[in-house]
Formats: C-alpha cells, sequence, structure tokens
C-alpha cells in the first residue's frame, strides 16, 4: 500500500463542490443580506398604494442583495488578518484558507459588478448607483477607514447599512422621498445600540484585533450608557412615521411595545448587566427591526384597505 493515491470520484468532487460553494455563500455574509434585503422590500411595498410590481420587486432585491454580497465579500478580504484575530471570525473562509484571495476579490468584483448591471438594466439608474455608493461606503469609507480609525466608527459608517429602504423606495419611484429617509434614519438610530451591544459582549476579542471599538477606548460601563441613550433616541425616531401620517395606530401601538422592550434591555444592560445581557439585547435588536419594519408594511396595506392588494 505504499505511495497509495486517492483516487478521485464522482462523489469526492461533488464534496469538494459543495463545500467551495459553502465558502463563497459564506462570504455574502447571507444573514445580514437577509435583513438588508427585508428593509429595501418593505421600502419597496411602502412607495406604492397597491401591489407593486412583483416582478421588478423580484428583480430589484435580488440586484440590491447580490450588491450587498459583494460589499460582505469584500469587507472579509479586508478584514482578514483581524478576522484571524477574533474568536468570533477565525473560521470564516478566509482566515481557515477554505478560499484564496484570488477567489474571494474575484468572486466580489463578479457579484458587485452582475448586481449593478441588472439594477441599471432592469431597474433604473438611480438605484443602481445607491446601491454601488453603499457597496463603497460599507467596503471602504467603513472597513478601510473608519473600523481602524474611530469608535465613532459604527455612528458614522452606519448610513451604508441604512440604505436598503431609499433604495426600495428608489427601485419603484425612480426618486428619494422624505418616506424613504425617515426609513433610512429608523435603521441610522437603531444600528448603534444593536452593534455596540454586541461590541461589550465581543470587548476581548475588538481588543486582541487592535480595534478603536467604544468599548475598548472609552470603557463598558459608557459604552452602555449610549445604548441605553441611543434606545431612548431610537424610540422617539420610531414615533416620527406615525406623526408625519405616514402609519397609523397599528404601527404607534406595536412601535411602542418594541421600543419599550429594546429599552428594557438597554435598562438592563447599563445597571443589571449578567453574562448575557449584552447578547440578547444584540439579538432582540435583530428581532425588533425586522418585526418593526413588518408592522409598517402590515399598517401600511390597512390604511389602504384589502383592495390595495388587489
Amino acid at each position: 500500500m505504499d505511495g497509495y493515491k486517492r483516487i478521485p470520484t464522482a462523489a469526492g468532487s461533488m464534496v469538494d463542490a459543495l463545500a467551495l460553494g459553502r465558502a463563497f455563500w459564506q462570504l455574502t455574509k447571507p444573514r445580514v443580506v437577509a435583513l438588508l434585503v427585508l428593509t429595501a422590500w418593505v421600502g419597496m411595498m411602502l412607495a406604492s398604494d397597491g401591489l407593486p410590481d412583483l416582478a421588478l420587486m423580484a428583480v430589484a432585491s435580488l440586484g440590491i442583495a447580490m450588491v450587498s454580497g459583494a460589499a460582505a465579500a469584500f469587507n472579509h478580504v479586508l478584514d482578514q488578518k483581524i478576522d484571524a484575530r477574533m474568536a468570533r471570525t477565525r473560521m470564516r473562509p478566509l482566515p481557515t484558507g477554505r478560499l484564496s484571495n484570488g477567489q474571494a476579490v474575484s468572486f466580489a468584483f463578479a457579484l458587485a459588478a452582475a448586481g449593478f448591471v441588472l439594477l441599471l438594466v432592469a431597474v433604473n439608474a438611480l438605484t443602481a448607483v445607491l446601491t454601488l455608493a453603499g457597496l463603497f461606503g460599507y467596503a471602504v469609507v467603513y472597513t478601510v477607514f473608519l473600523k481602524r480609525a474611530t469608535p465613532q466608527n459604527i455612528v458614522i459608517g452606519g448610513v451604508a447599512g441604512a440604505l436598503p429602504p431609499v433604495l426600495g423606495w428608489t427601485a419603484m419611484t425612480g426618486t428619494v422621498g422624505a418616506e424613504a429617509l425617515l426609513l433610512m434614519m429608523i435603521i441610522f438610530t437603531w444600528t448603534p445600540p444593536h452593534f455596540w451591544a454586541l461590541a461589550i459582549h465581543r470587548v476581548d476579542d475588538y481588543r486582541r484585533a487592535g480595534l478603536p471599538m467604544l468599548p475598548v477606548t472609552h470603557g463598558i460601563e459608557f459604552t452602555r450608557t449610549l445604548v441605553l441613550l441611543y434606545t431612548v433616541l431610537l424610540l422617539a425616531v420610531c414615533l416620527l412615521p406615525y406623526l408625519v401620517g405616514m402609519s397609523g395606530l397599528l404601527y404607534l401601538a406595536g412601535s411602542l411595545v418594541l421600543n419599550l422592550q429594546f429599552l428594557h434591555h438597554a435598562w438592563r444592560l447599563k445597571f443589571a448587566p449578567r453574562a448575557d445581557t449584552a447578547i440578547r439585547t444584540f439579538r432582540f435588536s435583530i428581532t425588533h427591526l425586522m418585526l418593526l419594519f413588518l408592522l409598517l408594511l402590515v399598517d401600511h396595506y390597512l390604511k389602504f384597505g384589502p383592495g390595495a392588494l388587489l
């Protein structure tokens, strides 16, 4: 048996192909992209009094997902040395060697180009350009500069992550409406308490990686205070859709329930923290945003009556 070499088989090739596909899939941060597409999708629905063009919605959602996935892939490439030093990210495809730099970069460029062309040809130029701007904001402005330069990185860089509802709106209308900017404001305000809760939970990771995240530079107590204050601000911002007549009582009631729950998590994080309080706050924040946008959607169609969906 000396010198025996395993003979490649069809089953082995299939396993290798699936592993490679899984690695490329992980590059796109699919759970993050899914949340972004959900908020974009709600923006599309809210831009119309009735049921929007479903084919246009599908194409726009796909294009936005592709460019967002490309932004995530560029983030993997640019942050791979940092990822290798952090417990949360060290098993990503690049630190583990499951993908090479060349493969990841080629994949990111191809995905970005395909998504941009799809939006440009099948949706409209404004949506294509704004989506590409979001990629640049996340992959370059945030990842390359802000993340490494200032503890306010997530606040300033949050603009890119807050763009999807605007992209959904422009996909349907070709213009940037005030309502779309209001949806963007909600996500922009939501981002700091969402991310800082995770940063508190993973503070040792960020310290080991040498990143100036707020809990590293200003301490955990200060960060807990800002999480609480931003959550109060978020509660106020989330009232605006009702106050400007964009939504009705259903949204108002649901928004208050969700934001008071978020506030409860933030209050406990500040005044009665346990080992799992920060990560529980982070996880609830994701549920909060998903349910908040779905409430906006349901309220919107109740406002126009059942016939709006026909």
